[in-house]
């Protein structure tokens, strides 16, 4: 495998983040501002860099899964891969423009188990693969007790149809 492919996996994750902030941008001055957040949210600007190192860091654990997995057992860690990372990048529309906070909730809680899933199927290929993904299950673990949250305080405000 080659620098090109270890590069290359590790921005394509940041692409969906990307495409992603323009659905959140315009929604954080409007509509995020004016629900009800628990006060132990962290503040805006720290979401824009956390997810740019998860996503590369994630993208670069693909790249090690790419490279050392063969056949069926690199087939099955990377399809949860990919899968875990459509998840991801559905989860912001459907919180931030659709304002669908229990679809976003049930979304993101189930982001969270796909994720352990793709760990547990990155360990036996590349052990650095699956430590790389915590820190991303870690945030997503708390990313889904804050979703769950904002739609509990929420949830019988209208939400958008």
């Amino acid at each position: 495998m080659s620098l090109v492919q270890a590069i290359g996996l590790s921005i394509l994750p940041n692409i969906g983040g990307f495409l992603g902030s323009f659905s959140t941008r315009n929604q954080i001055k409007t509509w995020y501002e004016r629900i009800d957040k628990p006060a132990w949210r962290p503040p805006n600007w720290v979401f824009a860099p956390v997810w740019t190192g998860l996503y590369t860091s994630m993208g670069y654990a693909s790249y090690l899964i790419l490279r050392d997995g063969v056949g069926d057992q690199r087939k099955v860690a990377l399809t949860l891969y990919g899968s875990q990372l459509a998840l991801n990048w559905i989860w912001t529309p459907i919180f931030f423009s659709y304002h669908k906070l229990g679809l976003a909730t049930v979304e993101i809680f189930l982001m969270a188990a796909n994720i352990a899933a793709c760990i547990y199927a990155f360990y036996p290929i590349n052990k650095t693969a699956a430590y790389i993904m915590l820190p991303y299950f870690a945030w997503v673990s708390f990313a889904s007790l804050l979703t769950f949250n904002i739609w509990t305080r929420n949830k019988n405000k209208k939400e958008k149809n």
